[in-house]
């Protein structure tokens, strides 16, 4: 288990914001895994009602690749960031796009980021909603 500082713990919930608003649409399912993790992370239940409630109109969420300090922090978003990508049954080549550029940003490796992308693509049951990678490092 580690202790994820607060600047990773909101780099990983504007990462997945991000991944939610690259599809210029915002369902349930993703909701739901937005605050599923906002939760775990210690955000303000108000905080991130705000945040999701404004998301598609929001101009000022940068979308530059996201570097964490740690690498199984970043292996846990990129985990969390395919489920959410893949949680409305719609995925988007900016979706994976942004998070290959982020995986590589971290310097994970390209054949460890196309195997999960593989094994997303033909599990039919994407995501586990109960179940993020997150909780397995905190």
């Amino acid at each position: 288990m580690i202790d994820i500082s607060v600047l990773d713990k909101s780099k990983y919930l504007k990462g997945l914001l991000v991944i939610a608003k690259k599809d210029n649409q915002l369902n349930e399912p993703e909701k739901k895994f937005i605050r599923g993790i906002a939760k775990k992370l210690g955000f303000a239940s108000d905080f991130y009602e705000d945040t999701l409630k404004s998301l598609l109109a929001n101009k000022y969420i940068t979308e530059d690749p996201i570097e964490f300090s740690d690498l199984k922090v970043a292996q846990s978003f990129i985990t969390d960031g395919l489920r959410l990508a893949f949680s409305d049954e719609s995925v988007t080549e900016h979706e994976l796009l942004w998070l290959k550029e982020t995986a590589k940003a971290n310097g994970l490796d390209e054949n460890w980021f196309n195997e999960r992308v593989k094994l997303y693509k033909e599990t039919p049951s994407k995501s586990s909603i109960s179940e993020y990678a997150l909780y397995s490092i905190i």
